[in-house]
């Protein structure tokens, strides 16, 4: 994926646009909370200066080709309240993942979420052409779970001792998945609101 290219998605509730440091000050608002932070691989930030270190090391990652992060932002407030990348490229294999995903307390359970995964899973399959889009979570995280099988992705297993997450522990990651064929069903059923073709 050409991760240099400038990806602006919008549906009714959330647009997606390419994280930019000029979001600090509105990410700012929502990081500070260290349960939202509480599963991710990256430890919560405390301060500006360990916030600015986050933002640096992301788009670090973009212009190195390791992932596409996106700054979330709610339509209703049109703040930026979260990220969420595109990552694990093998576009040979039509495949990819959509993950590093983080939300502003006030902002969860708000079905910005789902939204934004929305435009993600049409963009993906649609303009990248993908056979298969995997997302994952710590195996601790049962939220995230019950998120994902809430959007129809399929849990397909376990991986133990997957990787080192905060604190140097190792974690359990669950995977899930998301083929074609079954995004063809899906926007028309969990994801109708939100495409025009439904």
């Amino acid at each position: 994926m050409d991760c240099s290219r400038c990806i602006t998605l919008e549906n009714s509730r959330v647009r997606l646009r390419p994280l930019d440091a000029a979001d600090f000050e509105d990410l700012k608002r929502v990081a500070f909370d260290a349960d939202i932070w509480r599963y991710t691989l990256t430890p919560a930030p405390q301060d500006n200066v360990a916030l600015a270190a986050y933002l640096s090391q992301t788009l670090q990652d973009r212009e190195a080709g390791r992932r596409y992060p996106f700054a979330i932002i709610d339509l209703e407030t049109g703040r930026v309240v979260g990220s969420t990348s595109y990552g694990s490229f093998a576009l040979p294999d039509r495949r990819l993942e959509i993950g590093w995903t983080w939300l502003g307390r006030d902002f969860q359970r708000t079905g910005l979420n789902r939204a934004a995964k929305h435009l993600l899973l049409k963009y993906a399959f649609g303009e990248l052409g993908c056979e298969r889009v995997e997302l994952k979570t710590d195996a601790r995280n049962h939220k995230s779970q019950e998120a994902m099988r809430r959007m129809g992705a399929v849990e397909e297993g376990t991986l133990r001792s997957h990787c080192i997450t905060q604190g140097g522990l190792r974690r359990d990651t669950v995977y899930f998945s998301i083929l074609k064929p079954e995004w063809d069903k899906l926007r028309l059923t969990v994801f109708r609101e939100f495409d025009s073709r439904g």
